[in-house]
């Protein structure tokens, strides 16, 4: 088992990805190692591609696409039940 949560934020760098960014830097914890993704790199949108991100913002937790992410924009109640900041024991 890893010790951190990685959580990545696929951006296009507009004010409502920037709020996803401030939103998941405030809730993460020590566990958490969070990383923001430019889709404007030809190699970043090819894997959000293949991860099934259609929407911006989008958030991916260990690799999964967060459920609030698919439908409509993050939530912090939906990034919490998908471990944002939340200590990895």
């Amino acid at each position: 088992m890893s010790s951190t949560r990685q959580i990545e934020i696929f951006s296009a760098g507009c004010p409502v990805c920037e709020d996803t960014i401030a939103l998941v830097n405030r809730m993460a914890c020590p566990s958490c190692n969070v990383t923001v993704l430019d889709m404007k790199d030809q190699t970043i949108a090819s894997r959000a591609k293949k991860l099934g991100i259609h929407r911006l913002p989008a958030v991916v937790i260990d690799g999964a696409l967060a459920s609030c992410c698919g439908d409509k924009g993050p939530t912090e109640e939906e990034l919490r039940q998908a471990g944002v900041g939340q200590a990895l024991s």
